[in-house]
């Protein structure tokens, strides 16, 4: 058999993506996700809150619900369905964060939860940090000069 039959063969072989249905349900779940916010950031507004300090209480709020979820492992059920509509930014970092400590719990607390928690996200707040730094730097020598 040759590479090009091969490849032919594997490509037959291999189950075909439902790519309408994959987009669909990352649009509904996500945008969902999205209305949640928008909600709660309402919701917080009519409490009398600052615009400013509704905004944190929301994204305060999705994140706590984003962990429970994760911890209830119900994050991920609603993930394989939803696909990339569940990597919405503030809820996708906090059950990366989650994930990995609820997955490593057994390993107990430092060792377990403690050094796990930032497998995935480390690299993420590392170059947040990183890059802010930067930016700093660089806002600050520009303002200073000029």
């Amino acid at each position: 058999m040759t590479e090009k039959e091969y490849t032919k063969l594997a490509q037959d072989m291999q189950p075909k993506s439902p790519v309408v249905k994959d987009c669909f349900h990352a649009f509904w779940i996500g945008g969902l996700i999205c209305l949640v916010g928008q909600l709660l950031l309402n919701g917080y507004g009519a409490l009398g809150m600052a615009k400013e300090n509704a905004s944190t209480a929301a994204s305060m709020t999705l994140v706590a619900l984003s962990a429970l979820l994760t911890g209830l492992s119900w994050y991920d059920d609603m993930a394989k369905h939803a696909g990339a509509g569940t990597l919405v930014p503030i809820t996708g970092f906090a059950n990366a964060i989650a994930a990995p400590a609820v997955e490593y719990q057994t390993e107990g607390f430092v060792l377990g939860v403690a050094a796990k928690m930032f497998t995935i996200a480390g690299p993420v707040i590392v170059y947040g940090l990183s890059a802010g730094v930067v930016y700093g730097l660089i806002y600050w020598l520009y303002t200073s000069v000029i």
